[in-house]
């Protein structure tokens, strides 16, 4: 197995294209076309981490946070960050980030928090728009289902719990093909008339490649006639944050000692109490306070996240609790996910969790 097959496994769950745009996910480091030795799973790629993954002979570290996040400019050892990539290069090991993108797909890191918690009907709380995009092209009635088929298998037609989505209509395509043409129906120099379907899908746009390549592949026509075209619409299963309700509402007191034991943090900043239950609840893994005017709006009673500044705390103005877990520890789970992802799909082969806590957060 070569790290480009691991890194195949990762982005088909979290493709890069849902990173945010500041962000740096993907390979850090490192040859992908290397034999993997073992794989070593981590929140974060430390100096500690990579003296653990050279110990254990792994040649791939998976982090959740991307150790080069702004440019390098010089590569001298004065600080963590470069020590890490001289370990990384002295030592041939390759180091991949999956960040923004895992945070925003559906059962990623927020999902893994939800479950911490037993969160039920959980939807997105801040869905993504403009990833989605929509295909339409032309078939000959009697070819329609070999074309659609092939664009259910390149992925295409999902939409929210639903697979294998399209929409037909059918109407007639005119088309004359010049002396070099060589047409599926008709004659060349001869205007045709063809019963035709007019076919419809919508694919997120990481897809669009193999969406494209399927139908054109699939279709009979020699010159196909195709649309792609670009969606506002917001993509349910893309996005920051995850809001749900528990399985039955608690006082907030008892709410927030079960955050702090199922999260195992040292401490819960939170917000004053209102006095009223929880049962509706947000979460977002990493710094969250972006999402808290969402959060409201959706109707939770608590907000579990990280890294709210002291005047954040006030933005709730005694509309929900904020529950502040940490930075690390809302992001624990994340190394289980990884370990989820790569033994469904490599069954005989088992990655190894790092044992180096890497939270550079202490609690007295």
């Amino acid at each position: 197995m070569k790290i480009k097959d691991v890194i195949a496994v990762l982005e088909g769950f979290a493709p890069l294209q849902y990173q945010e745009s500041y962000d740096n996910a993907g390979l850090l480091f490192g040859d992908a076309s290397r034999e993997v030795t073992n794989v070593l799973l981590t929140l974060d790629a430390t100096e500690a981490v990579m003296d653990e993954a050279i110990a254990k002979n792994c040649n791939l570290v998976i982090a959740h946070h991307p150790i080069v996040f702004g440019g390098l400019k010089k590569i001298t050892g004065r600080n963590y960050v470069e020590r890490v990539a001289i370990k990384a290069i002295k030592h041939d090991i390759a180091v991949y980030a999956a960040h923004t993108n895992l945070d925003n797909v559906r059962y990623g890191v927020s999902e893994r928090m939800a479950a911490r918690i037993g969160l039920q009907d959980c939807r997105v709380l801040d869905p993504k728009h403009g990833i989605l995009r929509k295909l339409y092209t032309f078939v000959p009635w009697k070819d329609v289902e070999m074309v659609r088929a092939a664009l259910f298998e390149a992925g295409a037609g999902h939409i929210g719990n639903y697979s294998e989505c399209s929409f037909t209509g059918e109407g007639t395509g005119t088309f004359k093909g010049n002396e070099q043409s060589d047409p599926y129906v008709g004659k060349p120099g001869e205007r045709h008339f063809e019963p035709e379907t007019k076919l419809e899908v919508i694919f997120p746009v990481y897809l669009e490649q193999q969406i494209v390549k399927a139908m054109l592949a699939s279709h009979p026509y020699e010159e196909v006639a195709y649309d792609v075209i670009s969606l506002e619409n917001a993509y349910q299963q893309v996005g920051s944050g995850l809001v749900g309700v528990l399985p039955e509402p608690l006082p907030e007191l008892d709410f927030l000692r079960m955050v702090k034991t199922r999260f195992n943090t040292g401490c819960v900043r939170y917000t004053p109490l209102r006095g009223k239950p929880v049962h509706q609840v947000a979460v977002c893994g990493g710094a969250g306070s972006f999402l808290l005017k969402k959060a409201i709006a959706a109707g939770a009673d608590a907000y579990i996240s990280a890294d709210f500044k002291y005047h954040e705390f006030f933005d709730a103005e005694n509309q929900l609790v904020i529950a502040d877990v940490g930075h690390f520890e809302s992001e624990q789970f994340t190394v289980e996910l990884f370990y989820h992802i790569l033994t469904e799909k490599f069954r005989n082969f088992a990655p190894l969790k790092s044992t180096i806590r890497t939270n550079p957060v202490n609690y007295l």
